[in-house]
């Protein structure tokens, strides 16, 4: 953990996590993304980027957040907005801790 007086930015757990898309989860495509529906708390999200998408639907072929989206070629400075959309997309229950 870092101190107060550290200038080192704290890493998001979320990418360290081990997530997948939730099984009761359908997406959509659309020309902005897609659509991810919950058939279970019928939530409607939209997911506003094809890398957003990319990287939702292979959550669960790699060990962490931040491996999917080292696979997906995301580049490490996008990777703090990734954790924040991941981490709203936890909370909709869109994808979930595996």
């Amino acid at each position: 953990m870092a101190c107060a007086a550290s200038t080192e930015p704290i890493r998001p757990r979320v990418l360290d996590q081990a997530l997948e898309l939730h099984p009761l989860v359908a997406l959509r495509p659309e020309p902005f993304g897609a659509l991810a529906y919950h058939y279970g708390n019928r939530r409607l999200v939209f997911l506003r980027h094809p890398d957003i998408v990319g990287v939702a639907r292979d959550l669960g072929e790699h060990p962490s957040l931040s491996a999917t989206l080292a696979a997906h070629h995301i580049a490490p400075s996008r990777w703090p907005s990734f954790a924040r959309a991941f981490e709203s997309l936890k909370s909709s229950e869109i994808v979930r801790e595996r």
